[in-house]
């Protein structure tokens, strides 16, 4: 049998200038040759690896077959957003993760398939909805509010979407970026949310603008999606300095900006820029400071191998020379005389034991090293923004401060649902986008 089929990327000395997406996508010739792999299991377990539980050898076998627009009608009876989750999803973890073709040789490469049919079918615009006069609001555009929001409509629901920022997709616009996930590509999901009759109210920060009583009063249920976006932070000396900022602020930054080289929402220029962490966002802020003309160090306490962020990722950084600094971990950062970053000391570790994560434990040894910086972005996790938590007591939140949900994914509260990360702690898209699935086919 035929080897996977590789996907073009551009090259690397030529990536690092600009922010244009780096996998390029299969061709027609590339993805039928990748969908003649597919062993069409009798007993698929890369649907059970699929936490929307896409008909993965059926979508395939229509790819074989020429189908596309078939294939696409396919994995959107799943999936409403496969243009995304082609691109993002953690398919090494997941679908791919439970390929049987991948226990002797490579795993089908089921997302890059995905993206080929997302990009390559015919647009629908016959959408008949029947209408239930019922309506649901949605916290939240990210990838759970916008699932949700697609399940709902699909129902006959009239759904309103509200979004704090001036622009919607969440994490997917803002926390994502462009050379991983086009802004084109969001703004399509959006828009075929809008042709099916959603609303988006944006610049409504429910706890503030409005409470979830309001909402409560305009509309039959709630669904709230809001993430978990309050940056962590490791709390040592020096976190307080100019020139250290959370991996959040630093992406949302990137995303927002004008023409991503000449911007209207500024970051400080730096030379040499340590990011701490080893999950996808700490990828993608060491990757975007690449891009912006920085020496990029990221700092890990673990080794390569224990990395959460996925291989892809990984093989990518290397490639556009970002410096790995795995087993070393911050315990200090330094300031010049007048308040800003000038280095970061770390601490060499050492692995021990496997934890509860099932990853190896680290310890710390006498070793210091300390590594030049004008600015530090920590990439190490997130709490749940407290707004929500402070201004109702209509839900339960648990002692994390994540919202607390049944099977169901409904709330304490009979007439309001939740999901993503603010149910369980930070995840990944696809997984939010289960929740809201989930929590749409729940709806009456």
């Amino acid at each position: 049998m035929a080897k996977r089929v590789e996907m073009r990327t551009l090259d690397a000395k030529t990536r690092i200038n600009s922010f244009d997406e780096v996998a390029l996508g299969y061709n027609k010739a590339e993805a039928l040759d990748e969908a003649k792999r597919c062993l069409n299991c009798k007993n698929p377990k890369c649907v059970e690896g699929c936490p929307v539980n896409i008909d993965i050898p059926k979508f395939i076998s229509l790819i074989k077959e020429d189908k596309l627009d078939d294939a696409y009608l396919e994995i959107t009876q799943a999936n409403s957003f496969p243009g995304i989750c082609g691109r993002v999803c953690p398919q090494e973890k997941q679908c791919e993760g439970k390929c049987i073709r991948g226990i002797k040789e490579e795993p089908i490469a089921i997302g890059r398939l995905e993206r080929f049919v997302s990009e390559n079918h015919k647009d629908l615009d016959n959408i008949v909805i029947k209408e239930n006069g019922m309506s649901v609001g949605v916290v939240g555009s990210g990838p759970a509010g916008l699932s949700l929001a697609s399940g709902a409509r699909n129902k006959g629901y009239d759904v309103t979407i509200y979004e704090a920022l001036h622009l919607a997709g969440g994490v997917l616009r803002y926390g994502i970026p462009e050379f991983r996930l086009p802004k084109k590509i969001v703004d399509e999901e959006i828009n075929s949310l809008l042709k099916k009759g959603v609303k988006i109210e944006l610049n409504t920060v429910i706890g503030k603008t409005l409470t979830l009583d309001e909402l409560l009063e305009k509309h039959d249920y709630v669904f709230i999606g809001v993430g978990a976006g309050l940056p962590r932070f490791m709390n040592i000396p020096g976190e307080n300095l100019s020139g250290v900022m959370s991996a959040n602020e630093f992406l949302t930054r990137v995303n927002l900006m004008k023409g991503y080289m000449d911007y209207d929402t500024p970051l400080k220029k730096a030379k040499e820029v340590v990011v701490v962490g080893g999950g996808n966002v700490a990828m993608d802020a060491a990757r975007c400071a690449k891009r912006l003309g920085s020496n990029v160090t990221l700092v890990y306490r673990r080794d390569v191998k224990s990395m959460p962020a996925r291989l892809e990722e990984i093989h990518h950084a290397m490639e556009e020379e970002i410096i790995f600094k795995d087993l070393t971990n911050p315990n200090e950062i330094i300031g010049d005389e007048n308040g800003f970053v000038k280095a970061i000391k770390c601490s060499k570790m050492k692995l021990g034991d496997l934890d509860e994560s099932g990853r190896p434990s680290f310890i710390k040894l006498d070793e210091e090293v300390v590594l030049p910086a004008d600015l530090v972005v920590m990439a190490i996790g997130n709490y749940p923004n407290p707004i929500l938590n402070d201004s109702t007591d209509l839900i339960t939140f648990n002692n994390k401060g994540l919202i607390v949900v049944n099977s169901d994914n409904f709330t304490t509260n009979p007439k309001v649902l939740a999901g993503g990360d603010i149910v369980t702690g930070a995840a990944t898209v696809i997984l939010a986008m289960g929740a809201g699935k989930l929590a749409s086919s729940k709806l009456k």
